[in-house]
């Protein structure tokens, strides 16, 4: 019921008179709802995607015997209706394979930057977080702290009065240095495949550590996919040295296709000999469209005709 102002003097509601403070205050606090998870949508850019391993099992199985005994977290959904999940995505996932209609949430207000930190702190001291959404959740957190406000306005600054860097701040809270924090947020400029390659994802099983995956993060996204096309095609990914000689060439405006495949094909320690060109003594040899690979595959064609040749006229 709406109140009445008489006089300029506000009278009491109806709730006003007949209700307690007591009452009033247990309004306020947060209560555990049942909200159907059709009501409910992923957290907007999510970086911890919910897999299909033994933990997500053994929660399933520990709902379907027990229920869900730690309520979720959500939000109003600011991007449309029904609610946001902020801590839970997991437990939302183990109760849609369980066919519940409904899970148990507090509903709380919250901003996108309170939602975000949330969100990540939930989540950051999991064992198991891939490297990219480490990467991620790091960058969500950081964007985050260099909006609140007191920030130092320059984050160059290591420190201004007793301002830490925003960076510093986030290596304090999660036990990290502030140049591994740098590292894990520079993946997140990794295509796709690159950053299977460094979760470990690949179905062929490929692997590429978190250094060499770090300076790969500076290769144009062009050149990025010249890097995943000669993985696939030479069967394996390139050394640390490597990719910090592609970071400079691409810095430089020099790293073309052929110099991608010609570092790409040099000898490893750990790889067999192999003979290399220079793909300037070569070029003039093939049509202008080739590339490296097709270039190797039409050179290995040719010493094999030669050899069958060669064979043939020793045999006579």
């Amino acid at each position: 019921m709406a109140r009445k102002t008489v006089n300029d003097i506000i009278l009491p509601t109806y709730e006003d008179l007949f209700t307690t403070e007591e009452m009033r205050q247990e309004e306020k606090l947060e209560k555990v709802r049942d909200i159907p998870l059709s009501d409910i949508s992923e957290f907007k850019n999510h970086p911890f995607k919910v897999r299909i391993d033994d933990d997500l099992v053994n929660l399933v199985e520990s709902i379907s015997e027990n229920g869900v005994l730690n309520p979720t977290l959500i939000r109003p959904n600011p991007y449309g209706d029904g609610y946001e999940m902020v801590s839970g995505h997991k437990r939302l996932k183990a109760c849609e394979i369980n066919n519940l209609e409904t899970i148990p949430a507090i509903i709380r207000d919250l901003s996108d930057d309170e939602a975000t930190i949330l969100m990540v702190d939930a989540n950051i001291q999991r064992e198991k977080i891939l490297p990219t959404e480490r990467g991620l959740a790091y960058k969500m957190k950081l964007e985050v702290l260099k909006r609140q406000p007191g920030r130092p306005s320059k984050e160059n600054l290591s420190q201004l009065g007793t301002h830490l860097r925003s960076d510093q701040i986030l290596a304090q809270e999660v036990g990290e240095s502030r140049n591994q924090i740098q590292r894990y947020i520079r993946l997140t400029e990794l295509i796709e495949p690159l950053k299977n390659m460094v979760d470990g994802l690949n179905e062929d099983g490929k692997k590429i550590a978190l250094s060499p995956a770090v300076e790969l993060s500076y290769l144009t996204k062009e050149e990025q996919e010249i890097v995943v096309k000669y993985i696939e095609e030479l069967d394996f990914t390139p050394s640390h040295a490597q990719t910090i000689r592609m970071k400079t060439l691409s810095k430089e405006g020099r790293l073309s296709e052929d110099v991608i495949y010609s570092i790409m094909s040099e000898i490893k320690p750990n790889q067999k000999e192999k003979l290399t060109f220079m793909m300037d003594d070569i070029n003039d040899y093939f049509p202008k469209e080739y590339t490296p690979k097709q270039k190797s595959d039409l050179i290995i064609s040719l010493l094999s005709k030669w050899a069958k040749s060669k064979k043939k006229e020793q045999s006579r």
